[in-house]
């Protein structure tokens, strides 16, 4: 597996590999070992990578998986575009891997083309160096996730103040089973971009939404296969990016099952309608603990290597 540099070395061995930060030609990563001496390896890891406030600077490295990971070379999504603008400014969430960034911009082009959008608002990305996020978001870790707003991008002059405060909208009835009378084929066309970027890997959104667009679309089913249902996405869209080319430190999903995955969303609507009784339990079973928070010692070794000096 590969290693990057220390923050203290980072400085000589850039200038040693050209001093370049071109997406275009990347310098290679520079093999080095990375102590856990100066680190507090129980730490909460929520707390430590929620204090770092930058990117770390260098080639664009992802290290580990989407819910236990981090990354290098972060860009952070310009607070305001020609088709996008950034929500909840002040979790500083609008940072991502560059393939992130693009991506952002390439689907806020297609959205802008959408009767009543503009562009996109984009709610949470990545912290800056990725890792666990203080709130929310078990995923998120890597830079390669975005939630995109479900409410129509129609006005892109919000002030700080606005995206603090307003809110998106909700697309569900009857527990995520339906869709409601918010939902727009416009939002159909944008999943439909989006899970048709090469790029993405897979979008998470409700089970009606998915079931909705099924029943809606006549003509290539293939991207269906790539929009799964997930509790919680009605008021916005998850889209997960595949693992940058090239980069062996990023653990990728499992692709979603062959199929368009329709059967699999009218299941989920069946079973919101009718939930099944819960298995029973058994007696002997110890009881259920409480999720632990992930720690530095759970997270890719490299990852330490992004941290400020402590």
């Amino acid at each position: 597996m590969r290693r990057i540099v220390p923050t203290v070395a980072l400085a000589v061995l850039l200038a040693a590999c050209g001093g370049s930060t071109d997406r275009a030609t990347p310098p290679e990563p520079v093999a080095v070992s990375v102590s856990t001496a100066n680190f507090d390896m129980t730490a909460v890891a929520k707390t430590v990578f929620g204090a770092e406030k930058t990117g770390y600077q260098g080639p664009s490295e992802v290290f580990g998986s989407y819910a236990k990971g981090c990354y290098a070379g972060a860009e952070q999504l310009p607070e305001t575009g020609p088709t996008w603008q950034a929500m909840r400014l002040s979790r500083n969430r609008n940072w991502a891997h560059p393939d992130a960034v693009d991506f952002v911009k390439r689907l806020s082009r297609e959205a802008a083309k959408q009767p009543g959008w503009n562009g996109l608002y984009v709610g949470d990305m990545s912290q800056p160096r990725g890792g666990p996020m203080l709130t929310g978001h078990a995923s998120h870790q890597s830079g390669l996730d975005i939630d995109v707003w479900m409410r129509p991008a129609d006005r892109l002059n919000l002030t700080v103040a606005e995206r603090e405060s307003i809110s998106s909208i909700s697309m569900q009835r009857t527990g995520g089973a339906y869709v409601n009378d918010s939902w727009t084929r416009a939002h159909h066309e944008i999943l439909k971009a989006a899970a048709s970027d090469p790029a993405v890997a897979r979008i998470f959104v409700f089970a009606g939404a998915k079931v909705q667009m099924c029943n809606d679309e006549k003509g290539d089913r293939s991207w269906l296969r790539k929009v799964r249902p997930w509790w919680g996405h009605h008021y916005h869209f998850h889209v997960r990016l595949n693992c940058p080319r090239g980069d062996s430190g990023c653990v990728p999903q499992d692709p979603p099952p062959p199929g368009d995955g329709c059967a699999d969303a009218e299941e989920w609507v069946r079973n919101i309608l009718n939930p099944p009784p819960p298995p029973p339990r058994d007696p002997n079973a110890p009881p259920p603990q409480p999720r632990r928070e992930l720690t530095l010692a759970d997270l890719p070794r490299q990852c330490l290597a992004l941290l400020s000096p402590r």
